[in-house]
This record gives C-alpha cells, sequence and structure tokens, in this order.
C-alpha cells in the first residue's frame, strides 16, 4: 500500500506550476484614487495571449495580453466618486482592488524638504492632528534607482486613508497642500509621494529630458553603462580627471592619484568624519581631501583580478589603484566595492587613492574600519583599516563629475525607478520642492522645464500644472552684495515657471533658517502650493505666487520704477518706509538700494551712476521685507532696465 503522504508529495512536485494571477503596473491597489476627467489607463502582466477583463466602476473593458504577457487597455473620464471596486480576471487567476475613489490625483516630487515628514515638521498645529478623512488617501513611493526606465515599481505602493495613525510619516509639504485643496475643492483626493533627499533634478529627468537640456553625455554614458558596465566606469574615470586637470592645472602623469604624488601626507588619526578628528582647520570643512594608503603584495597576491573595499564615503568619492581608476559614488551611506582588474595590483609597492569631496555637514571615509580590505583571486584578504594618510586638496571649484548611474547625483536614475513606473497615470497638478542640490550648477531652469515636459509626455497631459517651492532662505547672511548659488537657482525656478503658462511659484524666503536647511515650517508651504494649484488646475481667479516681478524702467538720476504682477492689495514693506534687499547693478558691481512701495510698484532713487539691471534677494539668506496685502512676500530675481 503506497504511503499517502508522500504520494501527494510526489504528485505536488510533479505538477506544473499554477499560472500567476495578473498584475497591474502603476498605483493601482487597495484605497486607491484615480483621476476625475481623464482617461484611466490600466496597464499590467498576464499569461502571453490570454484574455483579461477589467471592471471597474460598473464598466468592463477585454483585453489580450501580448506574447512577453503585457497588455494595456482603459476607460473613460468618470466624474468624481466612489468608493468602486476594480476586478481583473483572467485564466490564470484574478484579484480585486477595494475602496478606489474618483477624483484629483497630486504627485509630490523633490528632495529632503520634499522628504520631510508631517512628524518632523512643527506639530502646535490643529491640522497636524486632523481627524482622519476617509476621502483623502496618501501615497508614498519607497526610494529605489534602476539604470533603466521599469515598467512597475520593484516594491508595490500601497495607499492609506489619512488619519492620525498614517500622516505623521506623511511628506509634510505635501500632505498639507492636499488637505488644504480637500478644504476648496470638495472632492475625493489622492496625494502621490516620489522623493529622495539630497538628489539633484538630473537623477528625476528620462533619457529625452536629458538629451534636450544638454546632458546627452551623460544620457549615453549612462546607456554604456546598461550595455558595458566595465567600459562605462572607464570613461568615467576619464571624465573625472579630465575634470581635475582642467581645474588644477596638472599635467598627466602629476595629478594628485598617481602612485608618486608628492602631496603633504599626513597620518588620518581615524576611519571617522574628518571633523571628529579634532583639527582646528577640518573642523566645519567643506571640500576635498585626498587619501592614500600603500600596501606591498606578494608575487601572488598581485597576480589576477581583486576586490577593493573601502567602506563608505562622506560624501563623493572617485578611487584609484596605481593611478588606475576603479570607480566613484557620491551616496554617503554606501559602502564602496569596486573591482580590480588583472594587471593593475604589482608584486612590492602599491598605492590605493581615494578623492573625498564632502559638499556639506560631514565629510570623510567612515569605514567601518573592519569592512576596508583588499580581497584577492584566491579568496584571501589584505586589512586596509589603518595607516591611512590624508591631503587637503587645494582650492577647487564647483562640484566635480558624478557618475549617471549614482543613486541620487546621477541622470535618469531615480526617474526610471520612481516615475517611469507611474506609466500614464494622469494627475491633477504636480508639486516640485527641489534644488538645493543644484546649487552651483547653471542651467536649472533648462533641466526643469525639460523634466516638466517629459513628465507630461508620459502621463499625456501637456498643460499638467506645476507648482515649484522656491528655495527658502538658509546660509550665510550677506552684508555686502555678492554672488549666490540659491539665489541663481531661484530666479531660475522662477522665470522657468513664468514662461511655462501651466505653472507658479511658492515663495518660502519668508519660511527658512538660514542654519538649518531643513526648516520645520512646512504649513505655510503646503498652504502656499495650494494657491498654486488653486489657480492653475482649479482656475481659480487668483494670482498663484502673489507678488511677481513683471516690468522695470529707468528714471531720472539713474532710478529704477519696478512694476509687479499679482499684488493683493498693496505693496508694503513690514518694519519700515523703505523695502530693503534691492540692488542696482551696472556692468562692473552691485550695490545695495532702499525701495519705496507704492500700489503695484517700487521706487529706486538713482544715485547717479549707470544701472543695467536689478537684483533682489539676491543671497543664499536674504533679508527682506517687502510683502503685499495678503502677506505673501515677493521672491528672488533679476531683472534687466532697459
Amino acid at each position: 500500500m503506497p504511503n499517502r503522504p508522500a504520494l501527494a508529495l510526489l504528485l505536488t512536485a510533479l505538477a506544473p506550476p499554477a499560472a500567476a494571477a495578473p498584475t497591474l503596473d502603476g498605483i493601482f491597489g487597495d484605497h486607491a484614487v484615480v483621476q476625475r476627467g481623464q482617461p484611466i489607463a490600466v496597464e499590467g502582466t498576464a499569461m502571453p495571449g490570454e484574455s483579461v477583463m477589467i471592471g471597474f466602476a460598473g464598466r468592463s473593458v477585454v483585453t489580450t495580453a501580448a506574447r512577453d504577457g503585457r497588455f494595456r487597455s482603459s476607460f473613460p473620464a468618470m466624474p468624481a466618486g466612489g468608493p468602486y471596486e476594480m476586478s481583473v480576471a483572467a485564466p490564470s487567476g484574478s484579484t480585486v482592488f477595494r475602496d478606489i475613489l474618483i477624483g484629483d490625483l497630486f504627485l509630490c516630487s523633490g528632495q529632503s524638504n520634499m522628504e520631510l515628514q508631517v512628524g518632523q515638521a512643527q506639530d502646535l498645529i490643529p491640522d497636524a492632528h486632523a481627524p482622519a478623512d476617509p476621502q483623502l488617501r496618501l501615497l508614498t513611493v519607497a526610494k529605489a534607482t534602476s539604470a533603466a526606465p521599469l515598467a512597475r515599481f520593484g516594491q508595490t505602493p500601497n495607499w492609506s486613508v489619512a488619519a492620525p495613525d498614517t500622516v505623521p510619516t506623511f511628506s509634510a509639504a505635501c500632505y498639507y497642500m492636499v488637505q488644504q485643496l480637500r478644504r476648496t475643492a470638495k472632492v475625493p483626493i489622492g496625494a502621490v509621494h516620489s522623493s529622495w533627499g539630497g538628489s539633484r533634478i538630473s537623477a528625476w529627468m528620462g533619457d529625452t529630458a536629458l538629451r534636450t537640456a544638454g546632458l546627452k553625455d551623460e544620457a549615453d554614458l549612462l546607456a554604456l553603462y546598461r550595455r558595458d558596465p566595465a567600459a562605462a566606469n572607464r570613461r568615467a574615470s576619464t571624465n573625472w580627471e579630465t575634470w581635475w586637470r582642467g581645474q588644477s592645472g596638472d599635467t598627466a602623469g602629476r595629478e594628485p592619484w598617481q602612485p608618486t604624488a608628492a602631496l603633504d601626507w599626513k597620518p588620518v588619526p581615524a576611519i571617522d568624519n574628518f571633523e571628529r578628528w579634532g583639527i582646528p582647520a577640518l573642523a566645519d570643512f567643506n571640500g576635498m581631501l585626498w587619501y592614500r594608503r600603500v600596501v606591498d603584495l606578494t608575487p601572488a597576491q598581485a597576480s589576477g583580478v581583486a576586490t577593493l573595499a573601502i567602506g563608505m564615503v562622506d560624501d563623493a568619492d572617485r578611487t584609484w589603484v596605481n593611478g588606475v581608476g576603479v570607480g566613484g559614488s557620491s551616496l554617503a551611506g554606501q559602502s564602496r566595492v569596486y573591482a580590480i582588474a588583472a594587471g593593475t595590483l604589482k608584486p612590492g609597492r602599491n598605492v590605493i587613492t581615494v578623492n573625498d569631496q564632502d559638499v556639506y555637514a560631514y565629510g570623510g571615509m567612515t569605514g567601518p574600519a573592519d569592512t576596508m580590505r583588499i580581497t584577492f583571486a584566491d579568496g584571501s584578504s589584505l586589512p586596509l583599516g589603518d595607516s591611512w594618510e590624508y591631503s587637503v586638496a587645494g582650492d577647487v571649484k564647483g562640484s566635480a563629475p558624478r557618475v549617471p548611474w549614482d543613486d541620487i547625483n546621477g541622470a535618469g536614475t531615480l526617474h526610471n525607478a520612481m516615475i517611469a513606473p507611474l506609466g500614464a497615470t494622469r494627475f491633477a497638478g504636480i508639486a516640485w520642492y527641489q534644488g538645493e542640490s543644484d546649487t552651483g550648477i547653471p542651467g536649472y531652469d533648462r533641466r526643469l522645464a525639460a523634466m516638466l515636459r517629459d513628465w507630461r509626455t508620459q502621463f499625456g497631459q501637456p498643460t499638467l500644472p506645476l507648482a515649484v517651492v522656491q528655495l527658502a532662505n538658509y546660509g550665510a547672511r550677506a552684508s555686502t552684495p555678492q554672488d549666490s548659488g540659491w539665489a541663481h537657482v531661484r530666479d531660475a525656478q522662477r522665470r522657468m515657471t513664468a514662461a511655462d503658462g501651466h505653472s507658479g511659484i511658492a515663495v518660502s524666503l519668508d519660511l527658512g533658517d538660514p542654519l538649518d536647511i531643513h526648516p520645520g515650517e512646512k504649513h505655510e508651504v503646503g498652504q502656499r502650493l495650494a494657491r498654486v494649484m488653486r489657480a492653475t488646475a482649479y482656475g481659480e481667479a487668483i494670482a498663484p505666487s502673489g507678488p511677481a516681478i513683471a516690468s522695470a524702467a529707468g528714471g531720472l538720476n539713474g532710478g529704477v520704477t519696478l512694476r509687479f504682477s499679482g499684488v493683493a492689495g498693496t505693496l508694503r514693506a513690514i518694519g519700515s518706509n523703505d523695502a530693503i534687499g534691492f540692488e542696482l547693478c551696472d556692468a562692473a558691481s552691485c550695490r545695495f538700494a532702499p525701495g519705496r512701495p507704492s500700489g503695484s510698484d517700487v521706487t529706486i532713487a538713482g544715485d547717479g551712476r549707470p544701472v543695467t539691471k536689478v537684483r533682489y534677494a539676491w543671497a543664499d539668506a536674504p533679508a527682506v521685507n517687502l510683502v503685499d496685502g495678503d502677506t505673501l512676500p515677493v521672491g528672488t530675481f533679476e531683472i534687466a532696465v532697459p
């Protein structure tokens, strides 16, 4: 008599695997919100060739999965309503999503100030502890990167109903925006949050956007990386080296990464942030350090390939072995592990050189020390956690090139994994809070415009509204007129949104903290984003951004009259008869000049010197006091004077 349990196990093992039920791309799921008044695209994967029936809101469509298993269909535009169920059925199985609402859907994206959660922002306000709102739904996209665009998220996003236990971990600026819009729009609203702190805008740009914004080389290098990572790394090292020689004037063969480099090498006190070494010159240092580790190898160790692990480096590294580039990254919390090609190591003396560029806060090689080692082809390894030396690099301007496959400072990596999987999802608007990581990099307006065009194309909405938070005040206060990377980004944000015709600026100059790049005041940021959306997405007859510079006209003795649009009531200077923060500029320099507000104009008296342009709030953390009747501030701008 056969053993029945054993027989059952055998039959189970021999049976063909059960077919998986169809899956949907994008953000469909329980508690989801889909955009009203727009076609509802449905895409997913099923068994190749099988019929898939999709039912939603009393309607149904049937489609067939292609040879690769992909299927696509859509429902016509529908008015706000719900809750509804969506069923997806095929011979391979079925899935039902429940409690779906039709309303307005908003996408919020950017870097850390968009990522900052409600629970980390100011909380002594009623809106931070609002009761549950079953018609407000929240979704956060998990952080992920990809060298190629993805059709679906690696980690399926989950919707939640806005409630005291779900709101604290959601984006504060995004939540306060949609919370306010719920009060005015009176329809279900969904918020999709997809951000990553420290990211450059280039990481959020797709291939088309990169190429149209002047980043063709980065797009080409990323494409090479998809085909041949080793070749791409070699080209990236060459690009970095070319940049360094252009900055330093070093000739080939005499650069700091060469094994014979004669720098002022000093012992590294500890594998830790160099600000903790107790060296006064490095206590608040932001810039470049060179690190070096010399190792002696036997002929057996030097033969064949090897792996180099140098631990974590804050912020960005570029690493060489015996003058040969082996890799680089810019994610401070990521351990660096680089392949060493055969022939790179030599019997006897070998030199590992690491360039560390610290752009913000702490920097240095942070290990842990016990993870730092060379692993050889035979599996043996040599610890590298001690005996490092360092040398401070000379004055280097700007940021070194980053590899395009870098997580947050690359090109397309975040778009590919955190935006592309949204597919043809329709939205009511996009809120964007980013730019801190692009200060000092020219052309932000081109990159922002190209990214927006690319996203609009993906979502099938050529006039999809955009609300941009103009960077807040942060950094050193200026007592004399000077250039400012933050001011350039703010002005680029202003110019791009003004030229777009379907966008607006949420000015935040009065909401920042000169000592904290992550100011907690996000409630008012959300209110101002909501104002932009009320004007651009809902068509309310309000100025989306408050007072904005419209024109400049020269007057007697070099004086200037500035005219502003979007003014509620009249312009006024807080705490003074004069508005401060204005600069009169000629071809050589700028000087502060007080402004006198009246109605929608500001008059600046001349001093007899030529004036070619006027700047306002042109500093990282400017002191300004000009607002309108709604107490909305004037943002940073630069304008030519005819």
